[in-house]
């Protein structure tokens, strides 16, 4: 009777069967499959709004070099006049930079930013991100992003 007693015991205190842990294993995979493209999803407008937010702060960064400068840079000086004196003496005095606190960001993809200098002085600057793919074009989440310039934009190029 004592062993019997002890046998019911030990089945008891073993842990799961493997029917259990298949069991857990399927509902995980099921919650998963249905949560994870959303989440994917959101990841990515979070991204495409990080992107918009930081080509705003350089636009507002460009308005404040071309005040003191008189223009905005050219495509060959790029966002780095931000952060860079510029070597020519004339335009180095009216420099008041650094116009931002830490050198130019990239993208939230890891990818630089690009710079389109204005084609006439009445106009305003172009800055943009390659989305996650990093070359011109595509579509959802591989799309360009634009800010400045004449539009302001989410499409495909």
């Amino acid at each position: 009777m004592q062993s019997d007693i002890s046998s019911r015991a030990r089945r008891s205190e073993s842990g799961f069967t493997l029917l259990e842990m298949l069991v857990v294993l399927t509902i995980i995979g099921l919650v998963s499959a249905f949560v994870g493209p959303r989440l994917i999803a959101q990841l990515d407008r979070s991204r495409e709004t990080a992107a918009l937010i930081q080509m705003r702060s350089l636009v507002s960064s460009l308005e404040s070099l071309r005040i003191d400068l008189g223009r905005y840079p050219r495509n060959t000086e790029g966002l780095a006049l931000l952060v860079r004196r510029p070597d020519d003496n004339a335009m180095a005095s009216g420099w008041r930079g650094p116009y931002l606190d830490t050198d130019v960001p990239v993208d939230p993809w890891g990818q630089p930013y690009v710079y389109q200098a204005p084609a006439d002085a009445a106009g305003r600057p172009l800055i943009g991100s390659l989305g996650s793919d990093g070359v011109v074009g595509g579509t959802g989440p591989d799309s360009d992003i634009s800010f400045g310039g004449d539009r302001d934009s989410r499409a495909a190029s």
